[in-house]
């Protein structure tokens, strides 16, 4: 098989890499890019470990092919704080507790940050919607519905 050379925007900047054309996403972002925020955790898009945005809309990385994000922007939790800066989603989860064994934390704070650039004020309802593909195992997803509020007082 021969690779492919992909170019796209990760975390603000411009990369390009020559990959496998069968290499998934979440694999490339952690192998080649060193994003390990990004998890494995079902590896068939149901737990929403591996999730990151692209183009703002939350996507599983475990189901994408790396050649999928041609030309495309990505952000990971790496991208998320900004020059030293913690994201105000990032402070209030660990403020609200949200943050326990950690494992899904990144695919929740990037799905709720996807939720507040398109809705800076939702319901509690909305919420759980747009967190309804990232699972926790340690929570009961209060002390998550609360970070996500507390960051809308903000």
């Amino acid at each position: 098989m021969e690779k492919i050379k992909i170019a796209f925007n990760l975390n603000d900047q411009d990369v390009s890499i020559e990959t496998m054309p069968n290499k998934r996403l979440l694999d490339m972002l952690r192998e080649d890019f060193n994003c390990t925020s990004v998890k494995e955790g079902c590896g068939e898009g149901e737990c929403g470990a591996c999730t990151v945005l692209r183009n703002g809309e939350p996507v599983t990385s475990c189901t994408m092919l790396a050649g999928q994000v041609q030309g495309e922007r990505l952000l990971t939790l790496e991208g998320l704080s900004k020059n030293g800066e913690l994201d105000i989603l990032q402070k209030t989860f660990m403020e609200a507790g949200a943050v326990q064994c950690g494992f899904c934390t990144p695919g929740m704070i990037l799905s709720a940050k996807a939720l507040l650039m398109k809705n800076p004020h939702p319901s509690r309802d909305e919420i759980r919607r747009a967190l309804s593909g990232n699972l926790c195992r340690c929570t009961g997803y209060t002390k998550i519905f609360k970070a996500v509020e507390m960051a809308i007082e903000e």
